[in-house]
Formats: structure tokens, C-alpha cells, sequence
């Protein structure tokens, strides 16, 4: 998830979408309704602005922003339908009525202003285009049934055409996809084997290839290596055919005793958000010099005492127009950054230096050194200004009076920028 505040549309629906499911599964919308009026602003929102969303980040945050994302609109579609279900549980049927025939219609302009031969855009605007369709997945599974069979039916047919050697790419702008959700459009008909001609070549991929390590859920389709990622929870997506079997998805839900028993559960509060507060301020809200090199640097560059007199100064950010947030205080083009400042720390503020993370906006890869000890070492780009909790040794590395961050970036394509500070989070 974001908590960036980057993705409304895609955070929007998401937890329409799961508490839909929750409800459903439960058969009551006893958790939803403890949240009900933030969870009708979320609907709200939808109805404003998820259909045509203007440019926005998706889950797939490191392919940037994209406006009018079929996909993403067809999750708000998904989600309002959600939404309707539960309000027609809550016995709302008026209102349900209402909102399920706002969500019929956002389906019925999708369906025109997407159609694009015989598949459906990447984006509203962008003829000859395509991408999964992997938000739909939820009309079977939670019996929302907006969309018409043939929709699916059709997708699938042109996935087919698409499939590389370890499978089906994300979209028509790179041949790289998401494993979870290639899972997820595998899953789009409920047929058996349109699921297995789809999951076969991620099967392949995950034993022929050369990246050997804990499941990765970004990889190239074509070369079957991994591009960033390993070991995260999203690849639970994995698991998504298993809700379209209706007895399984009960069985297992079923074995909650205390629900089974309509327990009155005493559901855990929300935890309370972070206080971060900067001790060593990034340039977001005014411009903090840096010392830099576009060129290859001599190897000790990140060391405590480099000799850096060659360099040119210049003031943060780095990089170049059109990422959100990104305050532009020097230009930069070029396919790599080094770049260091000095600050000082007072015996105060490292009381609780556990408590100190690096705060960074990277696009693209990043590694960041605190007195000539590495800190942090970040692979694809953050979109926003990020805390990252730095290594031990880092941490240890921090005294008082004079210290120094070193930080290069390199860009891999697309939009670029570097940023970086410290702040203290409770």
C-alpha cells in the first residue's frame, strides 16, 4: 500500500474492495460498519474522480504516472460495486439501488471508450495499446457482476497472443510483468485452463530462472530474470484462483471460530501515526546545497574525508520536471548523480539514534553513505520523499558535530530526481 497519499484512486478501492470481501465472506458488514463514514467518503471519491482518473500513480508505482488507466478505472468500478453490496447488507436498499446504478453506467462508458478491436486500452486516450486487466478479477469473486462475460472472454483470447517465453507482460509498454498479478488475469474467466495456459510460463520462469532467490513478483518475460523485488507479501496474489472456488474460500474462512460463533470481536484500533519530524532537512520545502559530480568519481568518493575540490555545488533537489513533489533546485540529465553535503548533529539529537531513518526521494536506484559507512542501497525509484531505516553500522557511524552524506543515484529511464535527509520518527 502507499501512505504517501500518491495513490487515491488505487488506495480508494482497494479497501472497498476488501472490505467487500470481508463482508461477503462473513456474511455481515459488522467490521465495515465500526468505518462507515470514512468508508462512504471513499465511495464518494469514486464516484467523482475513479473513472477517468487524471494522472495518478497505480500499484504499479515504478511504470509512473499514467491518466485515464482503464485498469485502475475498472477498480473503482469494482470497488463501487462493492460498496453497493454492502450497503444493500446494511439494508440500505435505496441508496444501494442508487450507487450500483452510478457504477453501471461508469461500466458502460468503460466498455465503449476502452474497446479497442478485438482487447481493451492501456488508457482511455492511447489507441493500439493494452494492459492486464487484472482489477476486474473481483466481479466473479464477489458476484459483483458489472462487467459481461465477454469481456473476459475477450481478454484472455488477446492475452494468449501476447504470452513471451516466461509469460504475459504487464502491459504494451515493456515486456517485464507483475507475477501476482499475471495470477490475478489468469484467473479473470474462472476457467481452468485458461489458468493453467497462463500460470505455465510463470511456472517455467520460477524454475528455469537464473535469479535465484526468494520469489520475485517483477521480472522480464523474455530473458526470465528478475528486475527488482523479492520476498514480499504481494505475492499472497498468488493464491487469488482459490477465492474463485466458492467451497474452498467457505472452508477456510469457515475454520474462524470466533466468527463462526458471532463472537463480538474486539478488532485491534488503528495504530497511531508516525510523528517525523527532519533534523537534517531535505530540500522539499527550500533549496539545501549539495556538492555533486555527473562524472565517475574516484573510488573512495563516499569516504568521510574524499578529496571532492573538482566537484561543482549546486542546490537540491536534482533532477529533472514532472515527479510529484519533486522541487527542482539544480538540473540534472545525465544517467548518474554523486553527491554529497555536510551537517552537523548535537549530542541531543543522537540520544535516541535508533530513532533516525534517511529520508530519500530516488528515481531510479540509490545508495547512500553516512560518513563513508554504507547506509542504504535501494533498487528502482521511491515517487515521493520516503523513510528508509539505514544499516546499524550507519547508525553507529552518526556523531556529533560534523558528519557527511553521500548519495548517488542512477537513472534507469524515464523522469529522474535525488533528494535526501535525515528525520527522526516516534
Amino acid at each position: 500500500g502507499d501512505v504517501s497519499g500518491k495513490m487515491p484512486v488505487e488506495e480508494s478501492g482497494n479497501m472497498l474492495i476488501l472490505l467487500g470481501a470481508l463482508s461477503k465472506v462473513e456474511g455481515n458488514t459488522s467490521y465495515a460498519d465500526r468505518h462507515w463514514p470514512t468508508i462512504t467518503k471513499w465511495a464518494n471519491y469514486l464516484i467523482s474522480k475513479g473513472y477517468d482518473l487524471d494522472n495518478q500513480l497505480s500499484t504499479d508505482d515504478f511504470a509512473g504516472h499514467l491518466a485515464h488507466n482503464v485498469n485502475l478505472s475498472g477498480k473503482s468500478i469494482e470497488a463501487l460495486g462493492a460498496y453497493a453490496m454492502m450497503l444493500g447488507m446494511r439494508g440500505d436498499t435505496a441508496e444501494s439501488g442508487r450507487v450500483r446504478g452510478i457504477a453501471e453506467g461508469m461500466t458502460r462508458q468503460w466498455l465503449a471508450a476502452a474497446k479497442d478491436g478485438d482487447h481493451y486500452k492501456l488508457a482511455f486516450d492511447k489507441p493500439g495499446t493494452w494492459s492486464q486487466k487484472y482489477n476486474i478479477v473481483w466481479d466473479n469473486i464477489l458476484d459483483i457482476n458489472l462487467f459481461p462475460d465477454s469481456v473476459f472472454d475477450q481478454e484472455m483470447a488477446f492475452y494468449k497472443t501476447k504470452l513471451n517465453r516466461y509469460g504475459l507482460p504487464l502491459d504494451s509498454r515493456e515486456s517485464y510483468t507483475k507475477l501476482d498479478w499475471t495470477l490475478w488475469s489468469a484467473a479473470l474467466t474462472g476457467k481452468k485452463a485458461d489458468l493453467v495456459e497462463l500460470t505455465d510460463p510463470v511456472y517455467d520462469f520460477l524454475n528455469e530462472s537464473p535469479s535465484r532467490l526468494p520469489m520475485t513478483d517483477w521480472y522480464r518475460t523474455i530473458e526470465g530474470t528478475q528486475v527488482n523485488f523479492k520476498a514480499r507479501s504481494v505475492v499472497g496474489g498468488v493464491f487469488i484462483p482459490v477465492l474463485n472456488n466458492r467451497q474452498i474460500w467457505s472452508k477456510w474462512a469457515n475454520r474462524d471460530l470466533a466468527a463462526a460463533k458471532n463472537v463480538n470481536l474486539n478488532w485491534a484500533p488503528l495504530p497511531p501515526p508516525q510523528q517525523v519530524t527532519q533534523i537534517v532537512p531535505t530540500s522539499e520545502k527550500g533549496g539545501v546545497m549539495w556538492t555533486y559530480t555527473l562524472s565517475q568519481p574516484s573510488a573512495d568518493w563516499f569516504a568521510a574525508n574524499a578529496n571532492t575540490a573538482t566537484w561543482k555545488t549546486g542546490e537540491g533537489g536534482f533532477g529533472m520536471e514532472g515527479l510529484p513533489g519533486a522541487r527542482i533546485g539544480t538540473a540534472w540529465n545525465t544517467s548518474d548523480i554523486w553527491a554529497r553535503r555536510e551537517f552537523t548533529l548535537s549530542a541531543a539529537q543522537l540520544a535516541n539514534r535508533d530513532q533516525l531513518q534517511v529520508l530519500l526521494y530516488h528515481d531510479d536506484d540509490a545508495q547512500v553513505y553516512i560518513n563513508g559507512v554504507a547506509a542504504l542501497n535501494m533498487g528502482g525509484s521511491s515517487e515521493s520523499y520516503e523513510l528508509f531505516s539505514m544499516s546499524n553500522l550507519a547508525l553507529a557511524a552518526l556523531k556529533p558535530g560534523k558528519n557527511v552524506v553521500a548519495v548517488h543515484v542512477r537513472d534507469t529511464g524515464g523522469k529522474q530526481y535525488m533528494d535526501a535527509g535525515l528525520a527522526r520518527v516516534k
